[in-house]
Protein backbone atom coordinates (compact mmCIF):
# COMPACT_ATOMS: atom_id res chain seq x y z
CA UNK A 1 0.00 0.00 0.00
CA UNK A 2 1.42 3.08 -0.92
CA UNK A 3 1.95 5.06 2.46
CA UNK A 4 2.38 8.01 0.55
CA UNK A 5 -1.52 7.80 -0.34
CA UNK A 6 -2.04 7.31 3.18
CA UNK A 7 -0.33 10.68 4.06
CA UNK A 8 -2.46 12.17 1.73
CA UNK A 9 -5.55 10.49 3.30
CA UNK A 10 -4.64 11.43 6.89
CA UNK A 11 -3.70 14.86 6.68
CA UNK A 12 -6.18 15.46 3.65
CA UNK A 13 -8.29 18.04 6.12
CA UNK A 14 -5.24 20.13 6.18
CA UNK A 15 -3.70 19.72 2.46
CA UNK A 16 -6.93 19.90 0.77
CA UNK A 17 -8.30 17.32 -0.98
CA UNK A 18 -9.43 19.75 -3.97
CA UNK A 19 -5.56 19.36 -4.67
CA UNK A 20 -4.59 17.38 -8.33
CA UNK A 21 -2.33 14.87 -6.52
CA UNK A 22 -3.55 14.77 -3.31
CA UNK A 23 -7.11 13.92 -5.00
CA UNK A 24 -5.13 11.44 -7.13
CA UNK A 25 -3.44 9.58 -4.40
CA UNK A 26 -6.77 9.54 -2.14
CA UNK A 27 -8.55 8.18 -5.62
CA UNK A 28 -5.89 5.64 -6.02
CA UNK A 29 -6.42 4.58 -2.51
CA UNK A 30 -10.18 4.45 -2.72
CA UNK A 31 -9.96 1.83 -5.75
CA UNK A 32 -7.21 -0.59 -3.87
CA UNK A 33 -9.58 -0.76 -0.48
CA UNK A 34 -12.80 -0.55 -2.93
CA UNK A 35 -14.64 1.89 -1.09
CA UNK A 36 -15.54 5.31 -0.79
CA UNK A 37 -13.45 7.15 1.87
CA UNK A 38 -15.22 10.96 1.08
CA UNK A 39 -18.19 12.20 -0.51
CA UNK A 40 -19.00 15.85 -1.30
CA UNK A 41 -22.02 17.06 1.06
CA UNK A 42 -23.47 21.20 0.86
CA UNK A 43 -20.66 21.64 4.17
CA UNK A 44 -17.74 20.49 1.45
CA UNK A 45 -16.01 17.30 2.05
CA UNK A 46 -16.68 15.12 4.78
CA UNK A 47 -15.34 11.26 5.43
CA UNK A 48 -17.56 8.31 4.45
CA UNK A 49 -18.11 5.88 7.53
CA UNK A 50 -15.61 3.41 5.76
CA UNK A 51 -13.37 6.72 5.63
CA UNK A 52 -14.17 6.98 9.70
CA UNK A 53 -13.35 3.36 10.25
CA UNK A 54 -10.19 3.40 8.34
CA UNK A 55 -8.74 7.14 9.33
CA UNK A 56 -7.07 5.75 13.23
CA UNK A 57 -5.58 2.87 11.18
CA UNK A 58 -4.10 5.00 8.44
CA UNK A 59 -3.20 7.13 11.19
CA UNK A 60 -1.42 4.57 13.22
CA UNK A 61 0.53 3.55 10.05
CA UNK A 62 1.59 6.69 8.92
CA UNK A 63 3.43 7.55 12.31
CA UNK A 64 5.12 4.23 12.51
CA UNK A 65 5.99 4.87 9.13
CA UNK A 66 7.55 7.89 9.87
CA UNK A 67 9.52 7.15 13.30
CA UNK A 68 11.14 3.85 11.10
CA UNK A 69 12.38 6.26 9.34
CA UNK A 70 13.67 8.94 12.26
CA UNK A 71 14.63 5.75 14.09
CA UNK A 72 17.18 5.35 11.01
CA UNK A 73 18.00 8.74 10.04
CA UNK A 74 21.42 9.43 11.61
CA UNK A 75 20.75 13.36 12.48
CA UNK A 76 17.35 12.67 13.91
CA UNK A 77 18.20 9.24 15.97
CA UNK A 78 20.02 9.18 19.17
CA UNK A 79 24.05 8.59 18.61
CA UNK A 80 24.44 5.25 19.89
CA UNK A 81 28.02 4.25 21.40
CA UNK A 82 29.59 1.65 22.77
CA UNK A 83 31.87 1.32 25.66
CA UNK A 84 33.55 -1.38 27.80
CA UNK A 85 31.79 -0.50 30.80
CA UNK A 86 29.59 2.34 32.36
CA UNK A 87 32.29 3.25 35.00
CA UNK A 88 35.58 2.89 32.49
CA UNK A 89 37.07 6.00 30.94
CA UNK A 90 35.33 6.67 28.01
CA UNK A 91 32.04 6.49 30.03
CA UNK A 92 33.11 8.85 31.61
CA UNK A 93 34.43 11.17 29.03
CA UNK A 94 31.26 10.93 27.66
CA UNK A 95 29.34 11.90 30.63
CA UNK A 96 31.59 14.93 30.82
CA UNK A 97 30.68 16.15 27.73
CA UNK A 98 27.15 15.16 27.71
CA UNK A 99 26.86 16.90 31.02
CA UNK A 100 28.32 20.52 29.09
CA UNK A 101 25.70 19.60 26.16
CA UNK A 102 22.70 18.14 27.45
CA UNK A 103 20.77 18.51 24.13
CA UNK A 104 22.54 15.64 22.89
CA UNK A 105 20.50 12.29 21.95
CA UNK A 106 23.20 9.89 22.95
CA UNK A 107 22.58 6.29 23.76
CA UNK A 108 25.83 4.78 25.76
CA UNK A 109 25.45 0.74 25.09
CA UNK A 110 27.78 -2.15 26.46
CA UNK A 111 28.16 -4.75 23.89
CA UNK A 112 29.26 -7.38 26.42
CA UNK A 113 31.86 -8.82 23.69
CA UNK A 114 35.60 -8.81 24.55
CA UNK A 115 36.68 -9.37 20.49
CA UNK A 116 37.00 -5.98 19.42
CA UNK A 117 36.54 -7.51 16.19
CA UNK A 118 32.78 -8.36 17.14
CA UNK A 119 32.48 -4.36 17.85
CA UNK A 120 33.82 -3.67 14.64
CA UNK A 121 31.30 -5.84 13.27
CA UNK A 122 28.41 -4.14 14.57
CA UNK A 123 29.66 -0.59 13.63
CA UNK A 124 29.87 -1.87 10.24
CA UNK A 125 26.07 -3.55 10.23
CA UNK A 126 24.65 -0.15 11.94
CA UNK A 127 24.13 -1.14 15.45
CA UNK A 128 25.83 0.95 16.53
CA UNK A 129 27.32 4.20 15.40
CA UNK A 130 30.98 4.14 17.35
CA UNK A 131 32.59 2.07 19.62
CA UNK A 132 35.45 2.56 22.02
CA UNK A 133 37.41 -0.18 21.25
CA UNK A 134 40.72 -1.03 19.37
CA UNK A 135 41.75 -3.14 17.10
CA UNK A 136 45.78 -3.94 17.83
CA UNK A 137 46.22 -4.81 14.09
CA UNK A 138 44.26 -1.90 12.62
CA UNK A 139 45.42 -3.92 8.87
CA UNK A 140 42.42 -5.88 9.39
CA UNK A 141 40.00 -3.37 9.55
CA UNK A 142 36.96 -3.55 6.95
CA UNK A 143 37.61 -0.81 4.64
CA UNK A 144 34.25 1.17 5.25
CA UNK A 145 35.93 1.26 9.18
CA UNK A 146 38.01 3.66 10.45
CA UNK A 147 39.91 3.82 14.11
CA UNK A 148 40.85 6.96 15.47
CA UNK A 149 42.90 7.90 18.48
CA UNK A 150 40.47 9.05 21.24
CA UNK A 151 42.97 9.94 24.37
CA UNK A 152 45.51 7.59 26.70
CA UNK A 153 44.45 6.97 30.00
CA UNK A 154 47.29 6.99 32.72
CA UNK A 155 47.28 3.43 35.33
CA UNK A 156 47.42 3.56 39.07
CA UNK A 157 48.41 1.45 41.62
CA UNK A 158 44.78 0.42 43.51
CA UNK A 159 45.77 -1.22 47.09
CA UNK A 160 43.99 -1.69 50.20
CA UNK A 161 45.88 0.26 53.76
CA UNK A 162 47.75 -3.21 54.81
CA UNK A 163 49.64 -3.57 51.33
CA UNK A 164 53.31 -2.73 51.19
CA UNK A 165 52.68 -0.02 49.30
CA UNK A 166 49.78 1.81 50.89
CA UNK A 167 51.55 4.54 52.01
CA UNK A 168 53.35 5.79 48.72
CA UNK A 169 52.40 8.98 47.14
CA UNK A 170 53.75 7.98 43.80
CA UNK A 171 55.05 5.19 42.32
CA UNK A 172 57.31 4.25 39.50
CA UNK A 173 56.89 0.40 37.60
CA UNK A 174 60.17 -0.79 38.80
CA UNK A 175 58.64 -0.50 42.15
CA UNK A 176 55.58 -2.44 41.40
CA UNK A 177 58.27 -6.03 40.68
CA UNK A 178 57.75 -8.81 42.83
CA UNK A 179 54.07 -7.99 44.23
CA UNK A 180 51.09 -9.85 42.81
CA UNK A 181 48.92 -7.50 40.24
CA UNK A 182 45.44 -9.12 40.23
CA UNK A 183 43.93 -8.21 37.22
CA UNK A 184 41.16 -10.88 36.72
CA UNK A 185 38.89 -11.01 33.88
CA UNK A 186 41.93 -10.87 31.03
CA UNK A 187 39.48 -12.25 28.00
CA UNK A 188 41.68 -13.97 24.90
CA UNK A 189 42.00 -11.73 22.12
CA UNK A 190 41.13 -9.33 23.58
CA UNK A 191 42.93 -5.54 23.53
CA UNK A 192 43.68 -5.59 26.88
CA UNK A 193 44.73 -9.16 27.12
CA UNK A 194 47.42 -7.98 24.50
CA UNK A 195 48.30 -4.73 26.94
CA UNK A 196 48.78 -6.46 30.01
CA UNK A 197 50.98 -9.16 27.95
CA UNK A 198 53.50 -6.38 27.00
CA UNK A 199 53.41 -4.33 30.01
CA UNK A 200 54.67 -7.51 32.03
CA UNK A 201 57.06 -8.17 29.56
CA UNK A 202 58.52 -4.82 29.46
CA UNK A 203 58.54 -4.07 33.29
CA UNK A 204 58.97 -7.63 34.26
CA UNK A 205 55.47 -7.26 36.13
CA UNK A 206 53.91 -9.89 37.89
CA UNK A 207 49.77 -9.59 36.44
CA UNK A 208 48.18 -12.19 37.74
CA UNK A 209 44.92 -12.94 35.67
CA UNK A 210 43.77 -15.91 38.07
CA UNK A 211 40.32 -17.25 38.39
CA UNK A 212 37.15 -15.93 37.54
CA UNK A 213 35.80 -12.49 37.37
CA UNK A 214 32.52 -11.71 39.87
CA UNK A 215 32.78 -8.05 39.36
CA UNK A 216 34.35 -4.84 40.68
CA UNK A 217 32.62 -5.00 43.98
CA UNK A 218 34.50 -8.85 44.82
CA UNK A 219 37.60 -7.15 43.32
CA UNK A 220 37.44 -4.17 45.54
CA UNK A 221 36.60 -7.04 48.95
CA UNK A 222 39.78 -8.85 48.07
CA UNK A 223 42.09 -5.80 48.21
CA UNK A 224 40.65 -4.29 51.29
CA UNK A 225 41.29 -7.43 52.92
CA UNK A 226 44.07 -8.21 51.20
CA UNK A 227 48.29 -7.23 52.37
CA UNK A 228 49.81 -8.37 49.14
CA UNK A 229 47.23 -7.77 46.40
CA UNK A 230 47.28 -4.77 44.31
CA UNK A 231 45.20 -4.13 40.99
CA UNK A 232 45.62 -1.84 38.66
CA UNK A 233 43.16 1.10 37.65
CA UNK A 234 42.35 3.79 35.02
CA UNK A 235 42.95 7.36 36.48
CA UNK A 236 39.46 8.26 35.25
CA UNK A 237 37.60 5.03 35.93
CA UNK A 238 35.25 5.17 38.78
CA UNK A 239 34.99 3.31 41.49
CA UNK A 240 32.61 3.52 44.93
CA UNK A 241 34.05 1.37 48.02
CA UNK A 242 32.99 1.63 52.04
CA UNK A 243 34.84 4.09 53.50
CA UNK A 244 36.46 1.82 56.27
CA UNK A 245 37.80 -0.23 53.06
CA UNK A 246 40.37 3.15 53.00
CA UNK A 247 41.59 2.16 49.40
CA UNK A 248 44.56 4.11 48.27
CA UNK A 249 44.69 4.66 44.50
CA UNK A 250 48.46 5.87 43.73
CA UNK A 251 49.94 7.35 40.56
CA UNK A 252 52.81 5.52 38.85
CA UNK A 253 55.30 7.49 37.00
CA UNK A 254 58.71 7.98 35.26
CA UNK A 255 57.19 6.48 33.13
CA UNK A 256 53.27 6.72 33.58
CA UNK A 257 51.50 3.67 32.29
CA UNK A 258 49.11 4.19 29.63
CA UNK A 259 46.07 2.46 28.56
CA UNK A 260 45.25 4.28 24.76
CA UNK A 261 41.49 4.37 23.76
CA UNK A 262 40.34 4.39 20.29
CA UNK A 263 37.59 5.04 18.70
CA UNK A 264 35.85 2.96 15.91
CA UNK A 265 33.34 4.39 13.48
CA UNK A 266 32.34 4.88 9.88
CA UNK A 267 34.33 6.08 7.31
CA UNK A 268 31.62 7.18 5.01
CA UNK A 269 28.37 9.06 6.30
CA UNK A 270 29.10 8.81 10.16
CA UNK A 271 26.77 9.87 12.76
CA UNK A 272 26.72 13.91 12.42
CA UNK A 273 27.41 13.93 16.29
CA UNK A 274 30.17 12.18 15.96
CA UNK A 275 32.09 15.14 15.24
CA UNK A 276 31.13 17.02 18.34
CA UNK A 277 32.43 14.35 20.57
CA UNK A 278 35.59 13.96 18.39
CA UNK A 279 36.30 17.70 18.70
CA UNK A 280 35.43 17.30 22.23
CA UNK A 281 38.60 14.30 22.84
CA UNK A 282 40.81 15.97 20.89
CA UNK A 283 40.27 18.91 23.53
CA UNK A 284 41.25 16.47 26.30
CA UNK A 285 44.26 17.34 28.19
CA UNK A 286 47.48 15.28 26.85
CA UNK A 287 49.98 13.60 29.14
CA UNK A 288 52.88 15.99 29.59
CA UNK A 289 55.79 13.58 31.62
CA UNK A 290 57.02 10.23 29.89
CA UNK A 291 54.43 7.78 28.80
CA UNK A 292 54.66 4.35 28.19
CA UNK A 293 52.76 2.74 25.37
CA UNK A 294 52.05 -0.33 23.87
CA UNK A 295 53.62 -1.17 20.41
CA UNK A 296 50.09 -0.90 18.81
CA UNK A 297 49.42 2.33 20.15
CA UNK A 298 48.71 4.75 17.39
CA UNK A 299 50.00 8.09 16.69
CA UNK A 300 47.14 10.90 15.72
CA UNK A 301 47.70 13.15 12.55
CA UNK A 302 44.38 15.21 11.68
CA UNK A 303 43.20 16.14 8.27
CA UNK A 304 40.17 16.68 6.25
CA UNK A 305 38.84 16.15 10.27
CA UNK A 306 39.64 12.66 10.75
CA UNK A 307 42.63 11.14 12.97
CA UNK A 308 44.34 8.15 11.09
CA UNK A 309 46.69 5.56 12.22
CA UNK A 310 49.95 6.62 11.25
CA UNK A 311 52.56 4.44 13.13
CA UNK A 312 52.91 0.95 14.73
CA UNK A 313 56.14 1.37 16.65
CA UNK A 314 57.46 -0.86 19.42
CA UNK A 315 56.59 0.00 22.88
CA UNK A 316 58.11 3.11 24.26
CA UNK A 317 58.19 5.73 26.17
CA UNK A 318 57.43 9.25 25.21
Amino acid sequence: MDTEALRSFVRADELGVTQQAVSKRIATLERELEVRLFTRTPRGVELTLDGQAFLPHARSIVTGVERAITAVRPGSRALRIDVLGLRTAQAVVLHDYWRSHPETNLDVVTLRVNDPRVAVAAVEAGDIDASFRTVTDPATLPRDVQMIHAFDSPLELLVGPRHPLASARRLTPPQLRQHRIWVPGIAPRSEWADFYDQLATDFDLRIDAAGPHFGDEVLLDTLADSADVATLVGQRNRYIWPTNYDLRRIPIVNPALAYPLSLILPRANPHPGLRAIITHLGSLPRLTETVWLPSWATTPRRGDGDITNTRRSQPRQR
